[in-house]
């Protein structure tokens, strides 16, 4: 038997988001000891995030885990899952019983994706992240309350993330399109280069499902025109704007906070953080800017080991940080 399996303080951490499911098996003490991932996100249905399809891939993701570690017990379990702030009804009625029956845990905390990427940037401290990727939402805590702002989804909100950024880059490309005043040429021509004749982008977007990620794809070519075009650049300083309001909304008044980006929308680089960096500076002086430490998976593994070790001091909301106790009793 491994020292894993002798101390049984197995833990459980997932990351469930738009690119599919990743789960860590570890040891309390010790950090992560295995991962696997899928690349099936989690469906949401009527009643929301779908428990079933959830626990479809990840038991067997679990199970093979725990066969390759050799960790005999599982104590705690952490999932954080987008969508759970407002769609997370059905997880919370049943996945901590699953998971108790199926893998013996007894604590569950179930989290919005949002705080599991505020602790994998900032750990347990007072401060507001913003990530960004395909949607954008900001989060923020005093360690008593969390603050959310945005991620309102591609319709009503993610104002600033890459799905807005696309979207506001193709506008351009068909304000140029038919000649009406804020379009850009350069943004016309890389949209035919990326999809077509754009007479033709109603119809290719309209009917889809994963229309936020098409949108989103366009994002780096506005990044891409931003030196030399001042409609991409526009766009950019319009996004970096709508970021800090949502960061101002949620970062703690007192002290001195910290402040973190998270997520694949940064990768854009300059055209992107420099705006960002300027208005964040004018909105938020009193906070310190810090590189984030880790991603959403690593949030999640930071909140297992410190529930595992009874020190976590992260505010517990049911919408966004749920914990159940007792279900392997």
């Amino acid at each position: 038997m491994t020292a894993a399996a002798a101390d049984g303080s197995g833990f459980l951490a997932v990351d469930s988001g738009g690119s599919g499911l990743r789960a860590v098996v570890g040891v309390a003490g010790r950090g992560p000891s295995a991962q696997r991932e899928s690349g099936e996100p989690v469906c949401t249905g009527a009643r929301g995030i779908d428990p079933g399809h959830l626990l479809e891939q990840l038991l067997p993701m679990v199970r093979g885990l725990v066969a390759e570690t050799g960790v005999s017990g599982l104590d705690t379990a952490v999932v954080g899952a987008a969508g759970f702030a407002t769609l997370g009804e059905a997880l919370r009625a049943e996945l901590p019983g699953a998971l108790a029956r199926e893998l013996g845990v007894r604590t569950v905390a179930l989290a919005a994706d949002a705080v599991t990427a505020y602790v994998g940037a900032l750990g347990p401290r007072p401060g507001a992240v913003v990530a960004g990727g395909t949607g954008l939402v900001a989060i923020g805590t005093d360690l008593t309350c969390w603050r959310r702002a945005d991620g309102w989804g591609h319709l009503l909100g993610d104002c600033g993330s890459g799905a807005w950024i696309g979207r506001a880059g193709l506008e351009a490309a068909l304000r140029a399109h038919d000649g009406r005043d804020g379009g850009s040429v350069r943004l016309l021509t890389c949209a035919e280069e990326q999809f077509g004749p754009v007479t033709g982008l109603p119809g290719l977007l309209y009917p889809r499902s994963d229309r936020p990620a098409v949108l989103a794809s366009f994002a780096p070519r506005v990044a891409d025109c931003a030196d030399g075009d001042p409609v991409a650049a526009g766009i950019l300083r319009a996004a970096a704007r709508h970021m800090a309001e949502s960061a101002a909304a949620v970062c703690p008044a007192a002290g001195e906070p910290r402040i973190a980006l998270t997520g694949g929308l940064f990768k854009m680089g300059d055209p992107l953080l420099v705006p960002l960096a300027e208005e964040l500076a004018r909105r938020l002086p009193q906070a310190l800017r810090v590189p984030a430490e880790g991603d959403p998976l690593h949030g999640a593994v930071r909140v297992a080991t410190d529930l595992a070790a009874g020190r976590l001091t992260l505010p517990s909301e049911e919408t966004m940080l749920y914990i159940v106790t007792g279900k392997g009793d």
